[in-house]
């Protein structure tokens, strides 16, 4: 194992929540990132062999290098895996849609999400070993009408991801997205499953987040070291 640490933002619950298990069975000290619920953060650190609850709003221009400052301090060494996992939804149709909405869902599912990147490469590529994972969605890049702004971050997620993998893929760091469909999470709760949407899931189920965080791991993992600049699709289907 590397000589450092993960961090998983939005990990108090559902996909961050499995993903910080996830890696922490594959050996690493993990930071969970939480905005909000201190005791739901601090329950998966529980759960954890070795980890720490890290408060913070990805959405605040300041809050990177906080975030990564007491990451790196209570578990001694760099982040060397980071997951972007935090997100919000503010539905509308667009008509409808707010700047407020907008920009409060951009901002935290995209800005954020760069910010974060932007201050893990440096000890990245000092290190010659970094693995960063987007959480994207399958909404940026199949149409879900009423989800412009999410739909929006999510693409964004999808092409920063591209971009920032060629720029420092010979420094052996790799960074590539996963793009959930109808996983049962809180974020999803609200979506009536009874309306047939199920039956538009080739597997004709909801994933779980587990199946996504194990997607995340083996990014994370040295097998995966030469993947990278790519999103992996963890939908049952639903976007083939």
């Amino acid at each position: 194992m590397r000589d450092g640490c993960a961090l998983v933002t939005g990990g108090s619950r559902g996909i961050g929540a499995a993903t910080a298990r996830a890696l922490s069975e594959a050996g690493w000290p993990v930071a969970v990132g939480y905005r909000s619920d201190a005791d739901a953060a601090q329950a998966v650190v529980d759960e954890l062999g070795q980890g720490v609850a890290v408060q913070g709003d990805v959405s605040d221009p300041e809050a990177a290098d906080a975030i990564f400052k007491t990451a790196e301090k209570k578990l001694g060494g760099p982040v060397l895996v980071l997951v972007n996992n935090a997100g919000i939804t503010s539905d509308n149709l667009a008509i409808g849609l707010t700047d407020e909405d907008w920009d409060r869902v951009v901002s935290t599912n995209l800005s954020g999400a760069f910010r974060l990147t932007r201050r893990a490469l440096r000890p990245m590529l000092k290190a010659r070993f970094g693995r960063i994972v987007n959480v994207s969605s399958i909404v940026g890049l199949k149409a879900n009408p009423g989800q412009a702004n999410y739909a929006a971050a999510k693409a964004g997620l999808v092409g920063m991801t591209k971009t920032i993998a060629a720029e420092v893929a010979r420094r052996g760091v790799t960074v590539n997205a996963v793009a959930p469909g109808f996983i049962d999470t809180e974020l999803t709760a609200g979506l009536d499953q009874s309306d047939g949407l199920v039956d538009h899931i080739p597997a004709r189920r909801t994933g779980t987040p587990e199946e996504v965080a194990a997607c995340v791991r083996f990014l994370a993992s040295e097998d995966a070291s030469y993947v990278t600049g790519t999103t992996l699709t963890v939908d049952g289907g639903l976007s083939a």
